[in-house]
């Protein structure tokens, strides 16, 4: 046991650094953590000392009125807790402490950022999707990017990616959808993302300071599958990106690591892992892709451990108005690589959706 829990380290380490510092996380941090970790149960602990240490910087910040030291290590105190806990399971109660606090510290950060972040709470099936909406300076009704995360990441975690959007003057909206953060609790992952997607954009038409009829939306990873399965049906969205997203999720599960695998099974809320992979039979694109008529960008690692880079070339190859962007040296979601394919994919969708 002791040896597997060893080798769940490795894994985190040797799958993830690339993703915690393309995020925000800095390097030291995590190679401080990592040093100390020998056991998986200690793994998120150990990043929650990391986050403590972030907030209390903030907090010394705060109450000085030094408002941008603050906002900075808000940010940095919420990729912490939540890139500690996001494939972590081992203790329920700090699973649910790390994402709240997650939300609760990233929020003090949002009114700061640069262009500063609002948060929205969408009606939604008797409740809301949280969002985090940011909008460009100097543009009165700028086009919208709907960021759609993954798995296991969270709206909190892509500050990164809205700026490369937010850059080229674009409004970003940030959500938790079914499966991630705050709305993990409330619904597992689902396959039908035009139901998720349709109240967003009715949302954002009702707002005077953004143009819904410019939307383009970007998933990552999952989010990269649930993009055109909404945009399939929910024409409103112009354009689309699909990073680092499967074509069928049961074909990739026997590879899948264990970590990943364990997140299927939390956040589908399955009791074990053939109940969550028979819920991956859903999570395909089989006979979807000729209703998805809008651009669509796929951007692929050939090095991606996930998904196969195959997964990525069947998508483009039945779409009708696809192109690919298949990087040689690219890992999963290209974090390996950001400075390609980040600037890449925002350029592609400026120009789609000023065109």
């Amino acid at each position: 046991m002791a040896t597997d829990a060893a080798n769940r380290v490795q894994l985190a380490v040797s799958h993830w650094k690339p993703r915690f510092v393309a995020n925000g996380i800095d390097v030291n941090d995590f190679e401080r953590v990592q040093a100390a970790t020998t056991e998986w149960a200690e793994w998120a602990p150990n990043w929650k000392a990391v986050g403590d240490v972030h907030r209390e910087l903030a907090e010394s910040a705060a109450a000085r009125g030094r408002v941008v030291s603050a906002t900075e290590a808000f940010q940095r105190a919420a990729w912490s807790y939540h890139l500690g806990k996001f494939l972590w399971f081992e203790d329920p109660h700090l699973h649910r402490e790390m994402n709240a606090l997650v939300t609760a510290t990233y929020a003090r950060a949002l009114p700061h950022l640069d262009p500063p972040g609002e948060r929205l709470e969408i009606p939604f099936e008797g409740t809301t999707i949280p969002a985090n909406l940011r909008r460009p300076r100097g543009v009165s009704r700028p086009a919208v990017v709907l960021l759609v995360p993954g798995l296991d990441s969270v709206k909190e975690e892509l500050f990164a990616m809205e700026q490369d959007f937010l850059r080229r003057g674009m409004a970003t909206l940030t959500v938790d959808g079914p499966g991630q953060g705050e709305s993990a609790p409330r619904f597992p992952i689902r396959a039908d993302w035009s139901s998720v997607v349709r109240p967003i954009i009715d949302a954002l038409e009702a707002r005077p300071d953004v143009d819904a009829g410019r939307v383009g939306l970007m998933g990552i990873s999952m989010g990269g599958i649930y993009g055109p399965l909404a945009a399939a049906r929910e024409k409103r969205i112009r354009a689309l990106v699909a990073l680092a997203g499967p074509y069928d999720l049961s074909a990739c599960w026997p590879a899948l690591n264990p970590l990943t695998r364990a997140g299927y099974v939390f956040y589908t809320k399955s009791k074990d892992e053939d109940e969550a992979f028979e819920r991956t039979k859903a999570l395909a694109l089989h006979g979807v892709l000729a209703n998805v008529e809008q651009p669509l960008l796929v951007i692929h690692g050939a090095r991606d451990r996930l998904f196969p880079p195959e997964q990525a070339e069947r998508i483009a190859r039945e779409a009708p108005n696809a192109t690919l962007l298949l990087y040689p040296d690219g890992n999963h979601v290209c974090n390996n690589i950001t400075y390609k394919y980040r600037p890449a994919m925002a350029d592609w969708m400026s120009e789609r959706l000023d065109a």
